[in-house]
């Protein structure tokens, strides 16, 4: 199934009573050290501190739409979207069950339990993906997957829809890349809106998966647990769904760890609010881009998530990168 504009428009419909329309946010500050517009679709003040809310709730209402209430959910993840479909299963008063990493954020294990579902901890990714697969073969149970399905993907790309639908024109959107479900439906509400404007997604060079695919034109899988801070993007590989829609985009940025760190305090700072290193990673990507611009740029990126724990806060904060102002050539 090609997935169109369509598909992300019944998609707000079904979660409009469930999330909240985020606000869009920009620095002028920013903008003027730039000398472009930049604009923040800020799902760090979504449900659960994350843009995955969406879809999770999205498919739930989806498979309820279509009379396939199931008995049990089970999904998993790295963090949001583990509490993205505990929320949505609190909604729909469904049992549900996580499948998490042991390494995973101690704030979203913490929280993912507080919204009523059950957490299963393994000691690697694998392990937990081999677990929720044998976990989905029971009658009854449907297995939400964080990134590979099209109604998660459909859910996803409300966020960019929202912010389009509000800014109209717009000259790029850029958005973090893990699995690539948010990258996907950002690109099929891009090219239904403002089919003008250039997409790109953005992921951490120490977690290289999907640039790794791109290049190669085969899904290919990190060999291990990556170092990086940008625990939203700890994706193993991208899924054979999202991957197709991966190639169509105009462009791919891989990000080294110091400009996750300088970015999001940057962004911190700027915007007044609590951004995820995987979210901040996007902006690098954009002041690149904008170097190769010969005329003023309006841009959108998506801010997908805000939930940092102690840990992670720390090593955020280790080096003040506040003494050096953005500017368009560091």
């Amino acid at each position: 199934m090609n997935l169109t504009l369509k598909d992300i428009q019944a998609a707000k419909k079904r979660i409009t009573p469930y999330i909240i329309e985020t606000p869009i946010l920009t620095s002028s500050l920013l903008n003027e050290w730039l000398g472009h517009i930049i604009y923040f679709k800020a799902e760090n003040f979504q449900k659960i501190g994350a843009f995955k809310a969406r879809g999770g709730v999205n498919t739930l209402a989806w498979l309820l739409e279509n009379g396939r209430k199931p008995n049990h959910i089970v999904a998993n993840s790295s963090g949001n979207h583990a509490q993205a479909v505990a929320y949505a299963a609190r909604q729909f008063n469904i049992p549900a069950t996580i499948f998490m990493a042991a390494y995973s954020s101690k704030v979203k294990v913490q929280a993912t339990k507080d919204y009523g579902a059950e957490v299963v901890l393994s000691e690697t990714r694998d392990i937990t993906d081999a677990r929720v697969a044998e976990a989905a073969k029971q009658e009854g149970t449907y297995w939400i997957p964080p990134f590979n399905h099209e109604q998660v993907i459909c859910g996803q790309g409300t966020a960019a829809y929202e912010a389009l639908s509000e800014l109209g024109h717009i000259d790029a959107v850029f958005t973090p890349c893990g699995g690539g479900g948010l990258t996907s439906g950002s690109l099929i509400a891009t090219r239904g809106l403002t089919p003008q404007a250039k997409m790109f997604g953005v992921e951490p060079l120490n977690a290289n998966d999907a640039a790794e695919s791109l290049r190669k034109g085969s899904i290919q899988r990190l060999p291990g647990v990556p170092d990086t801070m940008a625990d939203g993007a700890m994706t193993m590989a991208v899924g054979d769904i999202t991957f197709e829609y991966l190639k169509q985009l105009d462009g791919f940025y891989e990000i080294e760890e110091e400009y996750l760190v300088y970015w999001t305090q940057w962004l911190t700072h700027l915007l007044k609010c609590r951004i995820e290193p995987t979210c901040a990673m996007p902006m690098e990507a954009i002041r690149r881009w904008l170097q190769t611009q010969k005329s003023k740029q309006k841009v959108l990126m998506v801010i997908s998530g805000g939930n940092v724990d102690q840990p992670t806060t720390q090593k955020i904060w280790k080096k003040d990168y506040l003494t050096q102002k953005p500017k368009l050539f560091l």
